[in-house]
């Protein structure tokens, strides 16, 4: 699945009552990658991932998938949502079928897929995100994190070359977060290309391979130490600079990482 590549180049973007929320963003998205969103509330995270599905059409720029702009016509939405699906931060915004394996197909059913295929594709989701168990209760009888990884699935289903996430830990217990996590990797594994919007700069550290913060209505982007080592862009962002890189600094200047190098430790500088 991830065999496409998508990229917002130029884009403005805003809403009736906030005109002007995204000003000029750029991000390309490689395919197969793992691509953290980070930035303060109301910076532009959502705007910038409706925008990548398709669900928002910007009013200046494109987005494109392999260098062709969207196509927003009725039948280009459709092919569109087949390469980026969206998972928005409330699962109860996206979930509404009466069971868990009747929201998972209907994305692939609204396809016209054969039974069989819906069936097939409903079933992989359902092990890849943990849920076997859960595959015929009602939706409303799911715990926020159960519910979440549910969203994930009804997305999933749709085999997207690009899973663009809102927020998919906030609000979970750390047993939940490990479990969206593990969810997540095992759909990267599978072939998706999943991009992660948070305010968790740690997890952006450990888990994206390019991380890209939204400041200004533009994205700066590029890799994950480099970016979150930047303590003036950090603080522009309202984020904070990720403990580790603080202590890995704190080491170099004690002269403490030569010390961890001579005893056989891993260099931090």
């Amino acid at each position: 699945m991830s065999h496409r590549s998508v990229a917002l180049i130029d884009v403005h973007c805003g809403y009736p009552t906030r005109k002007s929320v995204l000003r000029g963003a750029t991000l390309h998205v490689p395919a197969g990658g793992r691509t953290a969103l980070l930035g303060a509330n109301g910076s532009g995270k959502s705007t910038l991932l409706r925008c990548l599905s398709g669900a928002l059409r910007p009013g200046a720029g494109r987005v494109e998938v392999d260098g062709v702009p969207v196509d927003y016509g009725r039948r280009g939405l459709t092919a569109h949502r087949q390469v980026v699906q969206l998972v928005v931060q409330d699962p109860d915004d996206q979930l509404f079928s009466a069971s868990v394996r009747a929201d998972i197909s209907f994305g692939p059913m609204n396809l016209q897929l054969p039974e069989p295929e819906v069936a097939e594709r409903v079933g992989h989701c359902l092990d890849l995100l943990a849920l076997n168990h859960l595959a015929d209760r009602p939706t409303h009888h799911l715990s926020y994190g159960e519910r979440k990884r549910v969203a994930i699935a009804g997305a999933y289903a749709m085999h997207p070359c690009v899973l663009a996430l809102d927020e998919p830990t906030a609000g979970l217990d750390p047993q939940a977060v490990r479990e969206t996590l593990a969810a997540l990797a095992r759909l990267h594994e599978d072939g998706t290309t999943p991009v992660l919007a948070t305010h968790d700069v740690a997890l952006a550290l450990a888990w994206a391979d390019t991380v890209a913060v939204v400041i200004d209505g533009q994205v700066r982007h590029g890799d994950p130490v480099e970016i979150l080592d930047d303590a003036a862009l950090v603080a522009r962002a309202r984020l904070e600079r990720p403990w580790i890189l603080a202590v890995a600094e704190r080491l170099h200047r004690l002269g403490l990482v030569a010390v961890l190098d001579a005893l056989g430790g891993a260099s931090v500088a």
